[in-house]
């Protein structure tokens, strides 16, 4: 996104947040909801996990059938169940007001979001074969690319730009606000959204779940009709879009050396699921 483009883009969200103001709260549920930022471009996008994971699968496919595996899954389990563990978080933490309802900083246990293999389970004997094969489709995938230096370096920025993000003087005090609004309604006065989200008194298990007590249940409502009544959310995406802007500025050079190997890998992918898919 060009610095024009960005200036429209926190213009768009002020003049969203004033129009909102004056005929009520436009409702966010989740963080797409507030629309794209200057960094996403050059960011590995879900599109990009899929296929690049149907890739991914097409080449070990090939590479253990060359060692002696003709008939390999594309989706194969592992010979045991390996125990997953799963860090939950969104961008601004909760924001839908029916699912802090119903499942307070989680979700229904039903709908688990860690997805489990659809395949067979692999042979003992495909298992020893499989780390090599699939070292080897990594490899194949990142082809012309500098790892260290190129790879998906908005990532690598995210942290130095999240700190800038929370010195955002109207960002803290919008949490201020938040923190404040929370707290009259009987909860703990966190110091930001985040904060609740993690707090540990909602005592997630291995698979990042909570155990949505009623506690928790209404803690969450009262931090998503918060965000919602002070637009909380919108503020810190326009604070995030104000430093994401800045930072591509002064790393311009090395941003675009990222964008080209995005687009690198992107064409690698396509090349194999074209050949092999």
């Amino acid at each position: 996104m060009t610095k024009r483009g960005w200036r429209l883009g926190v213009a768009a969200v002020l003049a969203a947040i004033c129009v909102s103001g004056a005929g009520g709260p436009e409702i966010i549920r989740t963080a797409s909801d507030l629309g794209p930022l200057p960094a996403d471009r050059y960011d590995y996008t879900p599109r990009d996990y899929q296929r690049s994971q149907r890739a991914s699968a097409l080449l070990v496919r090939q590479c253990m059938a060359e060692h002696g595996h003709p008939d390999f899954p594309l989706d194969p389990r592992y010979p045991t169940d390996p125990i997953v563990a799963t860090a939950v978080g969104t961008d601004y933490g909760a924001l839908d007001l029916a699912a802090a309802r119903r499942w307070g900083y989680g979700w229904d246990p039903a709908q688990s979001p860690v997805l489990q293999p659809k395949g067979r389970r692999m042979t003992d004997a495909e298992y020893a074969d499989f780390p090599a094969c699939n070292a080897e489709a990594s490899r194949r995938l990142m082809r012309g690319i500098d790892v260290k230096r190129d790879w998906l370096y908005a990532r690598t920025r995210a942290i130095e730009v999240d700190k800038a993000v929370k010195r955002d003087p109207r960002l803290r005090s919008a949490w201020d606000v938040w923190s404040r609004c929370v707290a009259e309604q009987g909860f703990t006065r966190y110091p930001d959204p985040v904060a609740a989200y993690s707090d540990p008194a909602w005592q997630r298990g291995s698979d990042g779940n909570t155990r949505q007590t009623r506690r928790e249940r209404a803690t969450a409502v009262a931090d998503v009709t918060c965000k919602r009544r002070h637009h909380t959310a919108e503020i810190w995406h326009a604070a995030q879009a104000r430093q994401q802007a800045v930072d591509i500025t002064r790393h311009r050079d090395r941003y675009a050396a990222g964008l080209q190997a995005l687009r690198t890998y992107r064409a690698t992918i396509a090349e194999v699921l074209r050949k092999l898919g």
